[in-house]
């Protein structure tokens, strides 16, 4: 356990007495709860914790992390928590509790406080013919999700959420609350859409909602055996698509848990999920080729887009697991024989073997657009493996970085911020033109490098 000094310490119970929520430090018995991630694997050990209630709790620990030479990092939900790194003489900030959210329909605008998560916000537009572009689960946090691009099961026909923001409010490394939009603010507006949160602490964010009166979605299930056939399928379709359809095919390993509904429990499936944005009269015209294939379950109908919340059937609860990503130009047929092969072996400790459709909105950049502006590739290659013993760690890497290697001829310029789960440098994510102004708006408003973001910038 990582003790503090006496002054530290008084200094922080100061900080106590001036704040709405809370500090928890490494002193107090709840420590080790308070620290976890939703990635078990990850073990944070911060010099403190703040639960801010309000912007002016915000405001209160930037200005005493800055007194006590402290560095300061912004988290809401715990979601992708690996990139902070150490976090040694840096003050957890959790917007958790910051869960305010209000939806304007006839602007279709909404209005999201930090903490507040995707499932805070899809069930207050059921019936209203809108949809926001959220994310795979309800849990995950709408700001983070946001600052670092966001792709959704509408991202084809609309882009990523962070080019449907609006206005961001973000607490400056000085400890000001400030307002960023198109007209104020500006440069700071573009770094925030898709730069990450290396500017200041976001304390809420507005954004664009989507008309979207009804959508055909589901999944198709089918034994593992039958993978190579499905996604050889699923590719040749991927050329023809409108955009008004998003897709994945993947290979799911089901663990043998009462959660899991009894027909797919300790099983291994072929899966394809999808959203198309129109009636079923499109969706069946779009989905017949793969009905060809006779599923053995077929859930695709017409549903309120409040439904693809949990369409992509993430985990809600925190668990062990490693992940590994790659955007890839292309897929030529043999390279994705000699994957399906990798992902489908009796002895793959994966979980998730994921190909992303991409393309369509995802390539188009408008001059609004943030520092995000597009998503290279035409397919998001994306694993998944639980590591439920102290032993699984090596399997489980092993088995990412293999099928990794085996895509690796396929490989797109860039990757995409959201997805890396450990501190990677940012060149890895941005092009050098943008990297650049990212930096000169990173000098401008934090030269001190006070905040320590996902992914830093320097």
């Amino acid at each position: 356990m990582m003790y503090m000094s006496k002054e530290l310490l008084a200094d922080i119970n100061v900080l106590r007495g001036r704040l709405w929520g809370d500090v928890i430090t490494p002193h107090d018995n709840d420590w080790d709860e308070v620290r976890k991630s939703f990635n078990l694997l990850i073990d944070q050990h911060p010099t403190a914790i703040v639960y801010a209630e309000s912007p002016e709790d915000v405001q209160a620990t930037i200005r005493f992390a800055k007194r006590a030479g402290l560095r300061v990092a912004p988290q809401g939900t715990t979601h992708n928590s690996g990139p902070l790194g150490p976090l040694r003489d840096t003050i957890l900030l959790r917007t958790t509790r910051m869960k305010g959210v209000t939806i304007d329909t006839e602007r279709r605008v909404a209005r999201a406080q930090a903490g507040a998560v995707w499932g805070d916000v899809t069930p207050l537009l059921e019936g209203t013919g809108l949809a926001a572009l959220h994310g795979s689960s309800p849990t995950v946090g709408i700001v983070g999700y946001s600052l670092g691009g966001g792709l959704g099961w509408q991202a084809r026909k609309h882009g990523m959420q962070a080019n449907s923001v609006t206005a961001v409010e973000i607490v400056d490394p000085h400890g000001e609350l400030l307002r960023a939009t198109a007209d104020q603010n500006a440069d700071l507006f573009w770094a925030l859409r898709g730069g990450g949160g290396n500017f200041g602490v976001v304390t809420a964010i507005e954004f664009k909602l989507h008309r979207t009166p009804v959508v055909y979605a589901g999944a198709m299930f089918w034994p593992v055996e039958h993978a190579a056939k499905v996604f050889e399928r699923w590719s040749e379709m991927l050329p023809q698509l409108p955009d008004e359809f998003t897709s994945t095919a993947r290979v799911l390993a089901f663990p043998p848990l009462d959660e899991v509904p009894e027909f797919l429990r300790g099983r291994k499936m072929t899966v394809v999920n999808g959203a198309v944005l129109g009636d079923s009269e499109l969706g069946e015209r779009l989905l017949a080729p793969l009905r060809e294939l006779e599923p053995e379950i077929d859930t695709f109908e017409e549903v309120d887009p409040s439904a693809l919340a949990r369409l992509h059937m993430d985990p809600e609860d925190p668990m062990p697991y490693l992940t590994g990503h790659m955007l890839l130009d292309e897929l030529p047929a043999d390279g994705l024989t000699g994957l399906i092969e990798a992902a489908t072996a009796e002895d793959s400790p994966l979980v998730v073997f994921e190909l992303r459709h991409m393309g369509g909105a995802l390539h188009r950049a408008a001059p609004h657009h943030g520092a995000r502006a597009t998503m290279a590739g035409d397919l998001l290659l994306f694993l998944v493996g639980g590591v439920m013993e102290p032993g699984d760690e090596v399997a489980v890497n092993e088995a990412i970085e293999g099928v990794l290697e085996a895509a690796a001829p396929w490989r797109s310029a860039t990757s995409y911020i959201n997805f890396i789960e450990e501190p990677a440098a940012a060149d890895e994510f941005f092009d050098p033109r943008t990297l650049d102004r990212l930096r000169q708006v990173k000098s401008e408003y934090d030269p001190q490098n006070l905040i320590k973001a996902n992914h830093e910038l320097v």
